[in-house]
């Protein structure tokens, strides 16, 4: 019979070698499969013995030029089902592929379905059942240029999950890609060396590596392969060969160390290699990869599937982590061998240690790179040298760091100020910002140009996050990065996390939560600090109007400053629920602070009643699907005004602010309106934002 396996891309070679092992002969290899040819027993054998396939199909039909509906049937039709199937067999199909009559596959399932029911019907008088979710035999069709290949789901799925796996971390990788690791890492050349993953998480490479070590055939543990529940199976002869599998195991002293820093996952772990009984052949310790130290005597192997941005980790803590273990294995690791896999070589350079092979795969959807490195003493002697910082300008971004801070000191003090800029691209080359939130660093990188080498952006990036942390005695965790463009419509309200990490900060007087993680923005315009200030002191007594609240904070602080009655409107449900966080955090209750969810160029239209005080900060632009037209603040700005007059009291004060570069405002028009307007951005920058005066801009508009 001819078969195909298929697996994981990058692992395709390996299986190759591992079906030749096991006897069969071996036909094409495509990317993800490979086809060969068995017996039913040595079939049953590759299922229970492969530690590289996640499924095994047994081919029963295959043909050229099936081009309709009728070339389907026929084909489905006239095949010997009662092989495989029984009246009483449950069934499901899984068709791929299409053309330009076969256009949907759902329908090309039915096709086939009736035609094994037919071929039922008419020699039995009766038919079996589709059960898409519980089906006793699976049938694969894969249709490819006129040509259709009808398959036997021959193992079942999951090949790969060996049945031990009773918890997991938020990274976890597939048993057959770590047993393709563990091949490729050259381990299992000795397995007498230490076998050591300092970032093991659920302990999955180390228990494949004990398996694979002790020659166990994996799908011995399996409850039940789908050909088990074939009508020609037997099972006398499938437990003769169970029989050989088990008398081939060899069990071996074995040192296999794993180390994670988060407990909860280790616990995992252990009971995972207690589920796959080789508890007592792995050392299990809680540790920080960053701070690495010896575990053994002798030189062995580092195998590991470190941390990368898209699985966890933020970017401080990995440039951290990835800088850390390259000068620890350099220190402790002499004359081991490495084997790292990562999905971000930007961070596999920071290593500083040169590579000695790599090989690709795919880690789930994730395309990730095996790399490989021998620490002999040369490689030691070179790759030391590289370990410092090429400071370049670097030197001068520490110091202005330390400037900045010296310069804002009595300001931070004399005001109790916690949240604050501490650098805004002052130096060009590094073009980030700087903010600090209580002991807490956020380092906005702005979108480089497109003329500067991306490797070059990525090397100044890391400098500045290794210089921050060390400038300012911030560990690694507690320092957040994000990239600052220009957003399009709500797209600058988009999650980039979702850590549910939030804090409390405090100014005059008032505590607001922010969130570091979660959001592009962190629930508070540190610029606007001054903003907030005038409307605490100028609130009393007064009916105050927040537009575009975003998290209600100028709301919080009239409510401190004595406002009358407060209005807060946002369009977003999120900042809507985070300003009442805000109000309850200050313990503000008063039937005449409301909040409203809504457009607030809608809600203009239709406000009544009157406001002694206003603050309006309208984006700079914005499409968003929620909104009725597209707002530009520039162009829009005097219709604004025109529609916001409508609610403002005879002495009333709008404070108007917006943070476009170059906006100017239409005198003209707003004379027109019968409307005045007296700039005072200057007098709402904060020390902190002195460096960038085009940060914002802020007016205070009146009636004629």
């Amino acid at each position: 019979m001819q078969f195909i396996a298929l697996t994981s891309i990058g692992i395709e070679n390996l299986l190759a070698d591992e079906l030749k092992q096991l006897g069969v002969q071996i036909g094409k290899q495509s990317v993800g499969s490979v086809v060969f040819e068995a017996d039913l027993p040595l079939a049953q054998k590759v299922c229970l013995s492969t530690r590289f396939a996640t499924r095994i199909l047994m081919k029963i039909a295959e043909k050229e030029n099936v081009k309709n509906k009728t070339d389907l049937y026929n084909l489905a039709r006239y095949q010997a089902w009662g092989e495989w199937l029984t009246p009483t067999t449950t069934f499901a199909i899984d068709f791929s592929g299409t053309n330009t009559e076969l256009k949907n596959t759902q329908f090309s399932s039915l096709v086939i379905k009736d035609a094994i029911v037919d071929y039922f019907q008419d020699l039995y008088e009766t038919r079996p059942d589709v059960d898409k979710q519980n089906a006793q035999v699976r049938i694969a069709a894969r249709y490819h240029q006129n040509k259709l290949d009808l398959y036997i789901d021959y193992s079942g799925t999951g090949l790969s999950q060996r049945g031990y796996r009773q918890g997991q971390g938020r990274a976890p990788i597939k048993e057959h890609l770590a047993a393709a690791l563990i091949q490729r890492s050259g381990w299992l050349n000795d397995v007498s060396q230490p076998l050591f993953d300092p970032c093991c998480g659920s302990g999955t490479l180390l228990i494949e590596a004990a398996g694979m070590a002790n020659n166990e055939a994996p799908g011995l543990k399996k409850e039940q392969f789908a050909f088990e529940r074939l009508p020609n199976f037997n099972e006398s002869q499938y437990l003769e060969v169970r029989e050989e599998l088990i008398s081939q195991e060899s069990p071996k002293k074995l040192y296999l160390i794993g180390q994670d820093i988060d407990g909860f996952v280790l616990s995992k772990a252990q009971n995972n290699a207690r589920a796959a009984g080789v508890e007592h052949l792995i050392k299990f310790s809680k540790g920080d990869a960053a701070n690495l130290k010896p575990v053994s005597k002798r030189a062995g192997v580092v195998l590991s599937n470190l941390p990368y941005g898209e699985r966890m980790g933020g970017t401080a803590e990995l440039i951290n982590l990835y800088r850390n273990m390259g000068i620890a294995f350099k220190k402790y690791y002499a004359d081991w061998y490495l084997a790292l896999l990562s999905s971000d070589e930007a961070l596999s350079k920071l290593l500083k240690i040169v590579r000695h092979k790599r090989y690709k795969f795919k880690n789930g959807p994730i395309d990730c790179v095996l790399n490989t490195y021998i620490l002999d003493e040369k490689q030691i002697i070179e790759s030391t040298h590289s370990t410092e910082l090429n400071y370049e300008d670097s030197t001068a971004f520490a110091n202005r760091l330390k400037k900045n801070k010296q310069g804002l000191k009595n300001w931070l003090k004399q005001h109790a100020v916690t949240t604050y800029r501490l650098y805004d691209a002052d130096i060009p080359q590094y073009n980030v910002a700087v903010d600090i939130y209580n002991d807490h660093a956020v380092i906005y990188e702005y979108a480089a140009p497109k003329d500067v080498n991306e490797e070059v952006s990525n090397k100044r990036l890391q400098d500045i996050i290794y210089l921050t942390g060390k400038q300012l005695d911030i560990p690694a965790e507690k320092i957040v990065v994000k990239v600052r463009k220009k957003q399009k419509g709500d797209s600058q309200y988009r999650t980039i996390a979702q850590q549910d990490q939030s804090m409390v900060v405090t100014e005059y007087g008032a505590k607001f939560k922010v969130n570091l993680f979660d959001y592009l923005d962190t629930g508070l315009f540190l610029d606007h600090r001054l903003a907030r200030q005038y409307i605490q002191q100028n609130s009393q007594d007064k009916r105050f109007l927040n537009l575009f609240a975003y998290t209600g904070t100028a709301s919080v602080q009239a409510a401190i400053g004595g406002a009358k009655s407060i209005t807060t409107v946002d369009m977003s449900k999120t900042y809507i629920n985070w300003g009442k966080e805000n109000f309850e955090l200050n313990n503000i209750q008063n039937p005449r602070y409301r909040f409203f969810q809504a457009d607030c160029l809608s809600w203009l239209e239709q406000a009544q009643g009157e406001y002694d005080l206003i603050f309006l900060d309208p984006p700079t632009f914005s499409n968003s699907k929620r909104m009725t037209d597209a707002f530009d603040v520039q162009r829009d700005h005097i219709k604004l005004f025109e529609t916001t007059k409508n609610i403002l009291s005879e002495d009333g004060v709008l404070f108007f602010s917006n943070n476009k570069r170059g906006f100017k405002m239409d005198e003209e028009a707003l004379t027109a309106l019968g409307l005045k307007a007296k700039n005072i951005s200057d007098k709402t920058l904060s020390p902190d934002f002195k460096r960038n005066k085009n940060i914002h801009n802020s007016w205070l508009i009146t009636r004629v």
